[in-house]
């Protein structure tokens, strides 16, 4: 891959993060404190992706011990980067990424090509859309992903509508639930396909039950009704096979159908270099320095696995901040077994998938994993067994939520072990 450029000018750097929002900031600065050249790519005008429209509080409490805005949480970060006068390209587009860690990126109009020793993937996520959920009905006005509503009314300062129904109970559609209804609008209702929101308990509190939104859950939209302007959605029940209930069908009137159905890691990058990727989570398989089967190419945040607190995705790029400067200066310990570790019963998954020894540069006497367990529990046991069945951790949950990640960690000496009996790791949930 080169960039054809009428200078042919070619950017040399030790190590590129790609992506400006909560992980890439955090990643970058990790980075440069551990004495690495970083250069920060960010496609907006600004820095702190997401974050900037998100304007409620919540976030920073376990970082900051304090309830801070997007924007708030993310100027630390970035008074943070300016201290260590980290170089930025902003209103920059990655058109390319190669195995050999070559990019091809677009600034103002001007192709450039930019070899470095390491990447950090940093990119975040998406929203899916109607086109992805295959919604029966016409293609009136009026239907919108929670996210793009959320940047017009507290970006642009614009209403997308004044009588809203929602599709999904997944956080960003809680939270604009509440928004909407501060600034006006009549919510009817938030319909949940699964038998359990999507969403973070927390938010069901704040958003819907403490303004009196109706959740609705086995349900969801079988039919957009309107031509130019949407007028009222269908819903109806579903079954445990997801399907809709011959019977239960009704009608709702309203001008705004709001989509909070999932969010996609963004890997299109990450594809075109040759990277893994878990068919479960969308993002790389990585090792627990956060490095991907790409040697050189790391991964972290949204566009890893989705998270359920930015407080965390801060702390995991971190990691990766610091393994790839490892990397780039040659102290990154090479290993020759990594330990797998894969999810066993009621968990969807694992992060990471392998864990390398000897040593690791995320911690050298803890290894933590993340996982999501696959539908809620009361008074539930995590186990961390071998495949042979010997248990090496065991822990009790008052409450287990597909909506908030868990966490727990073992002592490196365990994955030693495991790696000189040829053993594997298996997370369970029960």
């Amino acid at each position: 891959m080169s960039a054809a450029t009428g200078s042919n000018r070619v950017i040399e750097r030790d190590l590129v993060v790609i992506g400006g929002g909560p992980a890439g900031l955090a990643a970058a600065i990790a980075a440069r404190e551990a004495g690495g050249d970083v250069l920060l790519i960010e496609r907006d005008r600004i820095l702190g992706g997401i974050l900037n429209q998100c304007i409620h509080d919540g976030f920073g409490l376990h970082r900051f011990g304090e309830a801070l805005s997007g924007p708030e949480y993310a100027g630390r970060f970035i008074s943070r980067l300016r201290e260590l006068d980290v170089p930025v390209m902003q209103n920059t587009i990655v058109l390319g990424l190669s195995r050999d860690r070559r990019l091809l990126v677009s600034r103002l109009g001007e192709l450039q090509e930019i070899r470095a020793r390491a990447v950090i993937l940093a990119m975040g996520c998406r929203e899916r859309t109607r086109g992805a959920l295959s919604i029966p009905g016409h293609r009136p006005s009026g239907v919108y992903t929670a996210g793009a509503a959320q940047n017009f009314v507290n970006m642009e300062n614009i209403m997308p509508g004044s009588r809203i129904c929602i599709l999904g109970s997944g956080d960003i559609g809680l939270i604009m639930a509440r928004r909407m209804t501060l600034e006006g609008a009549k919510v009817e209702a938030v319909f949940e396909l699964l038998p359990w929101s999507s969403g973070l308990p927390r938010n069901i509190r704040q958003c819907l039950v403490d303004y009196g939104i109706p959740l609705f859950l086995s349900t969801t939209v079988v039919d957009i009704v309107g031509m130019g302007r949407l007028e009222g959605v269908r819903v109806a029940q579903v079954d445990e096979q997801r399907r809709p209930v011959e019977g239960t069908e009704r009608f709702v009137p309203c001008d705004t159908l709001l989509l909070s159905v999932g969010l996609i890691p963004e890997n299109e990058l990450a594809r075109e270099a040759g990277i893994s990727l878990s068919p479960i989570t969308g993002g790389a398989l990585v090792d627990a320095d956060c490095m991907t089967d790409v040697p050189g190419i790391f991964s972290c945040g949204n566009a890893l696995h989705v998270h359920d607190l930015v407080d965390r995705v801060s702390e995991e790029a971190e990691r990766a901040g610091r393994a790839a400067a490892a990397y780039v200066s040659g102290a990154l310990p090479k290993a020759d077994a990594p330990v797998a570790v894969r999810p066993g019963a009621g968990v969807r998954y694992v992060m990471p998938d392998h864990v390398s020894v000897p040593k690791v540069i995320s911690g050298p006497e803890k290894i933590t994993l993340a996982f999501r367990v696959t539908e809620p529990r009361r008074d539930g046991v995590v186990r961390l067994t071998t495949d042979d069945g010997v248990v090496l951790k065991e822990e009790k949950h008052p409450r287990l939520h597909p909506a908030e990640m868990v966490w727990a960690s073992l002592d490196l000496s365990q994955f030693e072990e495991m790696k000189r009996s040829g053993k594997t790791l298996e997370v369970s949930a029960s």
